[in-house]
């Protein structure tokens, strides 16, 4: 008796007339029908491939030069104008129109670039797009930009914001409870490369501005580069990061939680309401922090710092909590005062009556905040309360909040 067996609509016999089972023959001649059709599969799909890569010129952007000057290439023959914009002065953007070349290329070169991380996007004929051959790309809020690091010698800050070979610690995505506001939120986790589980460490709470979110400071600000470098230069004291989520209404980055992929907004679910603020909650994040990892729990070997709404953050936890942090660091703050407020004058009063180790305040000369930081300053004067304060160039932008994050590192729990 012939038995069949039924293969994509074709029949294979499994016994011959003898009783002999042909089934391994069989078998053996349908997988190879089948390996050659998945192998010509793929040589179609390689072939469609290399004619694309045939029909435009193999295009390499952004191109940093050995004089330091950089150089854009994006093809596009049908293009009727084409140019870059980037913070290629450091601390204003700049727009460079590019010139197109008879393949289809449009090009165009800076000039000399300090050491330094860039951010750029592309107009095509009135249109932004990001540059297709830079595959490195950044999210801020909702923009997407490319990005780029000029570096000309080992410890300039283009080489302090590469990967460098040094050891490397770690950066994680951790889910953390907070009763006070009554979520599972989101939290990022630098661990130096010497953590082992064994040995202690301090820690600094590193918070991100309006808009941001605990993604911020490891993307854009290059946290896990900056503190590796200085690890290994022995610049900094090996410490764990802690960049949380600072949105009380928002439980983790956008398509992170379970509100799904929506449009980033810095004002997004703000409606809504939250069970308490980020300084109020604040202690939740401490507290898993001290659980679930080798701190040293004590006020020496805590800091928190800041950039923009973060700065605001730090300045309330600062006089809400000072037997908790013994090192503060505002960031282009956004920190109000409380005018007349007998209580706030207490609290403050308190904070430094504690005799905190540091309280730094560092903003740039062109940032739109800095009347409300001149404002902090005349306040802190008025009371003989000691601080640091630390001005340069610029306005309300990464490039300077990725200086005041290598200069407070280095300011910080060192007896």
């Amino acid at each position: 008796m012939k038995r069949t067996m039924y293969m994509n609509g074709e029949s294979f016999q499994t016994k011959d007339a003898s009783g002999m089972n042909t089934w391994p023959i069989q078998r053996s001649r349908f997988c190879k029908r089948l390996f050659l059709l998945v192998c010509c599969g793929m040589m179609a799909a390689s072939s469609f491939g290399q004619q694309a890569l045939g029909q435009r010129p193999r295009v390499k952007s952004p191109v940093v030069n050995a004089d330091g000057t950089v150089t854009f290439n994006f093809f596009d023959p049908t293009a009727q104008q084409v140019s870059v914009t980037g913070d290629f002065q450091e601390i204003h953007w700049q727009t460079l129109h590019m010139t197109k070349q008879d393949n289809g290329v449009w090009t165009v070169t800076t000039p000399v670039l300090n050491p330094e991380l860039y951010s750029y996007s592309l107009s095509v004929d009135g249109q932004r797009f990001i540059d297709p051959a830079n595959s490195y790309v950044n999210r801020d809020i909702s923009t997407l930009s490319n990005i780029f690091i000029v570096s000309k010698e080992e410890n300039d800050k283009g080489h302090l914001y590469q990967v460098n070979d040094v050891p490397h610690g770690t950066l994680s995505r951790v889910w953390y409870d907070s009763p006070t506001l009554g979520q599972q939120r989101r939290m990022t986790v630098y661990l130096p490369a010497a953590y082992d589980g064994k040995k202690k460490f301090p820690v600094m709470y590193l918070l991100h501005g309006h808009g941001g979110d605990e993604t911020a400071w490891g993307d854009l600000g290059r946290t896990s580069q900056i503190m590796d470098n200085l690890i290994a230069q022995g610049k900094c004291v090996p410490m764990i990061v802690v960049m949380p989520n600072g949105n009380p209404t928002c439980n983790a980055a956008p398509g992170w939680w379970h509100e799904g992929m929506y449009t980033p907004d810095g004002n997004a679910f703000n409606r809504r309401g939250a069970k308490a603020s980020m300084e109020e909650s604040f202690r939740d994040i401490v507290n898993f922090v001290d659980k679930n990892y080798k701190t040293i729990r004590k006020r020496s070997a805590r800091a928190v710092t800041g950039l923009s709404m973060g700065g605001g953050h730090t300045f309330g936890i600062s006089y809400r909590y000072p037997e908790v942090f013994d090192y503060y660091g505002l960031q282009s703050a956004a920190a109000r005062l409380k005018k007349n407020d007998a209580q706030f004058d207490a609290q403050m009063a308190r904070l430094f009556a504690s005799e905190p180790r540091l309280f730094w305040i560092a903003i740039g000369k062109e940032d739109f905040l800095m009347q409300m930081n001149n404002d902090l300053r005349n306040y802190l004067d008025a009371h003989q309360y000691t601080y640091e304060y630390y001005e340069n160039d610029g306005g309300h932008i990464w490039r300077n909040w990725r200086i005041y994050l290598t200069m407070f590192a280095q300011k910080i729990f060192k007896e």
